[in-house]
């Protein structure tokens, strides 16, 4: 397939009918920041602008950035991270690890929704759209991505603030393999349940599917398929005020988490792991105490929260006795269902036991 090469937004934008009531949230020059001003960034927006829906399009600088509950240690190659000049960002929502260059758009979708299935399903059914548009096979599928026949062209995630849903994602124009396969560390439960060898074997990008348009011409694109055209754009001031929340991301105790406990006794901890179909893959570590109780409890993964962990799951089993009778009966009054998408009482139980 030959996609052609556009020369005119609005031939392709007259062909196909977009739901185009977005406001494209814009900045006042064209400049490339980092990853965490961006993130940041959709945190002001969301305190700051009045309720309607919100988009921008953004590109970065080499980039590895990190699902909020992940082991980033366990999951990135650090030392080449280092070596490289490649960031590393932890991000505010759910999900696995992306590889992030000026090859690839990200998009940024913000709503004044707590309703995360719709939310979710709408925006990835208008990247979606949009994709088709340019006589892609696109479609939605799975828990967060958008495919072209079988493979991954984007990766998408979630989370929540008072009154708000944020959706992003990633949109692979062009791919730097070596770097991705070197920067990023995926585990092999998770390449398992693919039945794929490499991360590769699963994704693909838009250049590789026949986009004639440049990475850039992609971006303007986007933007103008999934906004209304009206821009609203941020100011000098207010870049300053996104650049004070930006610092937050880069903060050791966030970025980095608690760390395993590697150095306590093996017979007190228990390490358990998983990979759930509808939930994604889950990492528990277990603290016993000497009475086999759960003394403490770390949950990791790749999965997407729709509550507090902490409060919600986390702090309640702590105390519990570490047997399947008492674990059940707790976790069905938690119902982890609520705090953790996809994930059952009994996929639970069948991971911590």
């Amino acid at each position: 397939m030959s996609i052609w090469r556009c020369k005119s937004f609005s031939v392709l934008l007259g062909r196909f009918k977009f739901e185009m009531r977005m406001i494209h949230l814009a900045l006042p020059d064209s400049n490339t920041r980092a990853l965490a001003f961006y993130l940041a960034m959709e945190e002001w927006a969301v305190m700051n602008m009045p309720p309607d829906d919100y988009f921008f399009a953004w590109r970065v600088n080499p980039t590895v950035i990190c699902g909020r509950n992940q082991d980033i240690r366990a999951e990135v190659n650090i030392e080449y991270c280092n070596q490289e000049g490649i960031d590393i960002v932890r991000r505010r929502s759910g999900g696995g690890c992306v590889y992030a260059d000026l090859n690839n758009w990200m998009f940024s979708y913000l709503t004044p929704s707590s309703e995360v299935a719709s939310t979710f399903s709408r925006y990835t059914l208008m990247i979606a759209g949009m994709l088709q548009s340019l006589g892609f096979d696109a479609k939605a599928n799975g828990r967060n991505d958008i495919l072209i026949g079988e493979r991954k062209v984007a990766g998408n995630a979630f989370y929540h603030k008072p009154a708000w849903s944020i959706v992003h994602g990633t949109m692979l124009c062009e791919i730097d393999a070596e770097r991705m396969r070197n920067a990023i560390t995926p585990s092999r439960a998770k390449l398992e349940s693919k039945a794929v060898k490499s991360v590769e074997a699963r994704i693909t990008c838009l250049r590789a599917e026949g986009l004639a348009m440049s990475v850039e011409e992609f971006g303007q694109y986007a933007v103008a398929s999934l906004t209304s055209g009206n821009a609203r754009y941020i100011t000098q001031e207010e870049i300053r005020e996104i650049e004070c929340l930006e610092k937050k991301y880069y903060e050791p105790a966030y970025l980095w988490g608690q760390k395993p406990a590697k150095n306590k006794a093996s017979s007190n901890i228990i390490r358990k792991e998983a990979r759930f179909e509808n939930a994604g893959e889950i990492h528990a570590e277990i603290e016993l105490s000497s009475d086999s109780t759960i003394a403490s409890l770390n949950i990791t993964g790749d999965f997407f929260l729709l509550d507090d962990i902490n409060a919600k799951l986390i702090t309640p089993l702590q105390g519990i006795k570490y047997d399947r009778e008492a674990l059940d009966a707790k976790l069905q009054t938690l119902r982890p269902q609520d705090i953790i998408a996809g994930l059952t009482s009994n996929a639970l139980l069948s991971l911590l036991i």
